[in-house]
């Protein structure tokens, strides 16, 4: 059995798990089949990462072609084990420090906010990105891999924990890691960082020991009141079909959906407030024309 047709049967037999968790073990009572759950499932963990993926790996064949970077096989003679940790804990680095500057930056916030739109956090729910923050993350993941000189195994293998990690961290199950969620995460921290509002905090994807060492760790014994935004969201959703619509249909708003979710990302940023539109500041009390008083101690 080829390497490949492993790493689907791991994703495959994974989510399948994840689904019973969530069954047996709820966070939140929620609908299997909620709102927006066929445009996660369909449109973005199926076409999404199918379309994308062509396009990422002819941009890095086009990098190597043109720089000749993956001929000097850089890391080939480490030992397999090796290449597979050095890149997992440097993307994760990179990760953290990325997701951070996206709640923090306007412009990258516009990247990110496609995966904050989900209002009930479930196993499909991680794979709603933005294809543009995917374009980024996945380049500058795999890219290296290749041009590196790493083995064909280390982006299988990379493939396949972001798929497994990404459906875990995700899942609505009210499970307790115990002290691995000092160095590895979970959902129990997870969904805070998807609860209302844009939540700085939480930004491990992977290993949490990012967010302890550098204090954007955030694990309270309560719940979130919520997912998404706490302003009406602009974000175009997915509506609750009505029995018997037909599939063609449905198919149609998917992709309807899907395309809309994407454009919104590129819509005007609100102008600020000029100053001399804002408020006047309230004036301050005349003077006293009489004689001053003693203040009484």
């Amino acid at each position: 059995m080829s390497l490949e047709l492993i790493s689907l049967s791991i994703i495959v037999v994974w989510g399948l798990f994840m689904i019973a968790l969530e069954r047996k073990f709820p966070y939140d009572p929620q609908r299997f089949f909620r709102r927006g759950f066929f445009t996660d499932f369909v449109m973005y963990t199926l076409f999404h990462s199918w379309w994308l993926g062509f396009l990422i790996a002819a941009l890095i064949r086009w990098v190597d072609s043109s720089s000749g970077l993956s001929r000097l096989q850089l890391v080939s003679s480490w030992p397999l084990w090796l290449q597979c940790l050095f890149f997992f804990v440097v993307h994760d680095f990179y990760i953290y420090w990325f997701h951070r500057w996206q709640h923090n930056n306007r412009f990258l916030w516009r990247v990110h906010e496609a995966h904050h739109s989900v209002k009930d956090v479930d196993w499909v729910a991680g794979s709603r990105s933005h294809a543009v923050e995917i374009l980024i993350n996945q380049t500058i993941e795999f890219a290296p891999i290749a041009l590196l000189g790493a083995a064909p195994e280390v982006a299988i293998f990379k493939g396949t924990i972001d798929a497994v990690w990404g459906m875990w961290i995700h899942a609505n199950v009210g499970v307790k890691s115990g002290w691995l969620q000092y160095v590895i995460n979970g959902p129990e921290m997870h969904r805070w960082h998807h609860g209302l509002g844009n939540p700085k905090l939480n930004y491990a994807t992977k290993l949490a020991i990012w967010d302890w060492i550098f204090g954007t760790a955030y694990n309270p014994d309560k719940k979130p009141k919520g997912y998404g935004f706490t302003h009406k969201s602009h974000y175009p959703e997915e509506p609750d079909f009505e029995p018997g619509t037909g599939w063609w249909k449905k198919l149609a708003r998917l992709v309807i959906v899907y395309f809309d979710q994407h454009a919104t990302m590129f819509r005007p940023f609100e102008k600020p407030i000029h100053a001399k539109q804002r408020a006047p500041k309230e004036a301050p009390p005349a003077a006293s024309a009489g004689p001053t008083l003693p203040v009484a101690r």
